[in-house]
């Protein structure tokens, strides 16, 4: 019994390790000039909401969130996906691997006059680490995550990780 306790409690200490770890990447990376939304906000509200994802095509394809629209960000086009948008007030949530590319495609729509956009916290990642349903190109669930890079990919700790 009392190993049982220690693993519960080294368990919840990692967990909570992990999160400081992440809110410190945040902060160094982001601005935080766009609110975030946690994984079980928008997991209990997701048919009230826009999903896009601000990952690359090829990341997209591996592994989305379900009724996304791939924005991308290098390629991110605002003229194009206006029309997809035409309710500036919509509440919208945008996401990458953790929440760093998701701010910099948030600021330009904030800045176009949207006026309820989220990033999600820890994004694609944190989602899969929750184990929330993701799906791949076909729109079938997958455990398969694209992980951007194998320096990104230690922030993944469920799921299998794709670098290609």
């Amino acid at each position: 019994m009392k190993n049982i306790f220690l693993f519960i409690l080294i368990g919840i200490s990692i967990s909570g390790f992990s999160q400081k770890k992440l809110s410190k990447l945040l902060k160094q990376q982001n601005q935080e000039t766009i609110p975030y939304i946690s994984v079980e906000a928008l997991s209990n509200e997701k048919e009230n909401v826009i999903l896009l994802d601000s990952r690359e095509e090829k990341e997209f394809k591996t592994s989305h969130l379900q009724d996304a629209i791939c924005v991308g960000y290098d390629s991110f086009n605002l003229a194009s996906i206006q029309p997809k948008l035409p309710n500036k007030d919509s509440k919208i949530v945008v996401y990458c691997s953790l929440g760093i590319r998701s701010e910099d495609v948030a600021e330009k729509l904030k800045k176009a006059g949207y006026t309820n956009v989220y990033n999600l916290y820890g994004g694609i990642f944190e989602w899969k680490n929750n184990d929330l349903e993701v799906l791949n190109s076909q729109e079938k669930t997958t455990d398969s995550i694209h992980t951007f890079s194998k320096e990104w990919s230690r922030w993944l700790k469920k799921g299998i990780k794709v670098y290609e």
